[in-house]
């Protein structure tokens, strides 16, 4: 399905913006460099016409994970536009910012305050400020994916002044400052003797880490980590901006009955617009008043309004059933199709953010292929998917029998040795090591 337009523009932003747009996952390199539409004139349920009017089915990552409902809730859209005409922004605070506090600590018994941002990444470095005030120590250890700020990347400083690729490999992370070297130390997944090792050489002032990822939590671990952050005087700061409110209203750390110190929330809260969260408990939140944690746009309404249409529609229509519902639908439908046509292939990562990986020395170019196949069938897809409510089974059922053919032709292409001369452009390029 060609999309001239689109890729055109994609080559002019690549000279004008750096790195062609603002966040790494959208990216055209990262799907189908050369051939991807890059560019969306509307988006709508499961739907999305590029600027070439060209007609896909989302069964990717519906906007790095953000809308849950799917794109443009009718819901949703209806209580920002009554937000925008009554003023979206204005020297007095909105009072939907309170209303949203009480929904969000009524979901987090355990918690007393809350705070907000508007992107993940900010949010998360907010709740290492406010863990590093609270406890007055600076060393943080974490494990999984949190973002772009200084405290993360600092990790990647090694000590020969070259960057160590232990986590990002391929990116740079210069402007970090060494100093910060030391500050951020990372631990593994379902590893607690590494946290433990981490937690007897140094005074901790937080945990940071996503309490569940690609892979399920072992018996007892985050108990562990529990255990470790208050015997260690650590906040433990749980990191739900991907996997909150997919699996249940809040985070999915409550299905495992660990409570963390802080909780912080994005992406999905509010299904496409920009808002962020950190629930907490009241002595450690109080802390934010001992630093300075402020910012104009924090304090505009569109992003609590859409977070409380969000959570209540999420409430309302149990919208945590259908995505868990579907993404097993995905998971088993992979699994056997994978097996019908002799893939190696594993299936990892929560219902709703299933992704699979299959065992090949040329696994990407296989995934790109992959992205290739479906992209002329009329869709988006890759080798994860983001669940939203606009999934419906008859949607997967027809997705389903195309991953059946797009199997058929990646099992033709490894027996032939074909992988790579099938595809019309280059392998797509490899996303950043997770520790989960």
């Amino acid at each position: 399905m060609p999309s001239p337009k689109g890729t055109r523009l994609w080559k002019r932003a690549k000279t004008i913006i750096p790195g062609g747009t603002q966040v790494l996952s959208k990216r055209a390199e990262m799907f189908l460099p050369d051939l991807w539409p890059s560019y969306y004139s509307r988006a709508d349920g499961v739907d999305i016409w590029d600027i070439d009017g060209n007609h896909f089915t989302d069964m990717s990552i519906m906007g790095v994970g953000t809308c849950i409902l799917g794109y443009a809730d009718r819901d949703v859209n209806k209580s920002v536009r009554q937000a925008i005409d009554a003023g979206s922004m204005a020297t007095l605070c909105c009072p939907e910012e309170v209303e949203l506090a009480e929904l969000l600590l009524s979901l987090h018994p355990w918690a007393g305050m809350v705070r907000y941002a508007r992107t993940g990444g900010e949010a998360m470095a907010v709740a290492v400020r406010v863990a590093r005030a609270s406890t007055g120590r600076d060393t943080v250890a974490f494990c999984g994916y949190h973002g772009w700020h200084d405290w993360y990347l600092s990790s990647n400083l090694a000590d020969e002044r070259s960057l160590d690729d232990h986590l990002l490999p391929g990116l740079s992370c210069r402007g970090v400052p060494r100093g910060l070297k030391g500050s951020a130390l990372p631990f593994s997944y379902n590893r607690i003797q590494e946290l433990e090792e981490i937690a007897d050489k140094q005074k901790l002032g937080a945990i940071v880490m996503e309490p569940l990822r690609h892979h399920p939590p072992e018996k007892g671990f985050l108990a562990a980590v529990r255990k470790i952050a208050t015997d260690s005087g650590a906040v433990l700061v749980f990191d739900e901006i991907t996997t909150g409110w997919r699996m249940k209203p809040g985070g999915v750390h409550d299905l495992h009955g660990v409570q963390p110190d802080l909780a912080v929330y994005g992406k999905a809260m509010s299904n496409g617009y920009p808002m962020a969260a950190i629930v907490g408990r009241e002595g450690v939140m109080q802390a934010a008043q001992e630093s300075f944690i402020s910012s104009t746009y924090w304090t505009e309404r569109v992003g609590p309004t859409a977070s409380l249409a969000t959570i209540r529609k999420l409430q309302e229509k149990n919208v945590p059933r259908h995505l868990i519902a579907i993404g097993e639908q995905v998971a088993r439908g992979w699994e056997a199709l994978g097996k019908d046509h002799g893939l190696l292939l594993q299936v990892m990562g929560i219902p709703p953010l299933a992704t699979f990986a299959l065992s090949h020395p040329d696994a990407q170019a296989l995934y790109t292929l992959f992205t290739q196949e479906f992209l002329e069938r009329g869709y988006l897809a890759s080798k994860g998917i983001s669940v939203s409510f606009c999934h419906s089974r008859e949607c997967i059922e027809k997705y389903l029998e195309n991953v059946d053919g797009v199997f058929a032709l990646l099992e033709e292409a490894i027996a032939t040795g074909t992988v790579r001369s099938r595809l019309k452009g280059p392998v797509a390029h490899e996303g950043f090591k997770r520790l989960t």
